[in-house]
């Protein structure tokens, strides 16, 4: 991986996704936002709306993510906020939106490195879409988690490693080496 051609996707680290499940990835994500900030790598943070009427309500009955409370990042991350190449809002699970397309597009980044809530949700999407796109996505298994449980968060890596490859698997030592230069160690 070069932090020229690389960027952090740090997907839906959201107040209404934090809990008993989640919590414990925030410190790995933070790590990860400031050592890629720092390797010169860009970084971008995705936002999930759950408006009246869609998908999730009308199919689901899920009405999370609708108040300004719970689309808020979570409080770790508001520091980095300002540096970022760029916020994506979103209304579905993929990050690949229009205006998140052509942001991708427009930077040139071919290398997509993963991580946030949920994992079994947005992360895995966004990571599939982004193969489908002809990027090279990778998970950081250690900054993603599940707000359903441990069990989904290993459902969604056991589909990641068939359908993007295992070697798109890396915890976030792993990523860091391979930005830095320096030797990894793989998860």
């Amino acid at each position: 991986m070069d932090p020229r051609s690389t960027a952090l996707l740090v997907v839906d680290v959201q107040q209404g996704f934090v809990n008993h499940h989640s919590r414990s990835v925030l410190p790995a994500v933070v790590r990860l936002v400031k050592g890629l900030q720092v390797l010169g790598a860009p970084v971008v943070l995705t936002r999930f709306h759950n408006e009246p009427g869609s998908p999730y309500e009308t199919i689901t009955g899920w009405t999370k993510l609708r108040t300004p409370e719970e689309q808020a990042f979570v409080p770790e991350l508001v520091p980095y906020i300002s540096d970022a190449a760029g916020v994506i809002d979103k209304g579905q699970s993929s990050l690949f939106t229009p205006e998140g397309t052509e942001l991708i597009r427009r930077a040139g980044w071919s290398d997509l490195v993963l991580c946030g809530i949920d994992t079994d949700a947005c992360v895995y999407d966004s990571a599939v879409d982004a193969y489908q796109h002809g990027y090279r996505p990778w998970i950081v298994t250690d900054a993603c988690a599940s707000t359903g449980g441990p069990e989904y968060h290993d459902a969604a890596l056991l589909l990641a490693a068939r359908n993007i490859g295992p070697d798109h698997l890396l915890a976030s030592d792993a990523v860091l080496s391979r930005l830095s230069g320096t030797k990894e160690a793989c998860a």
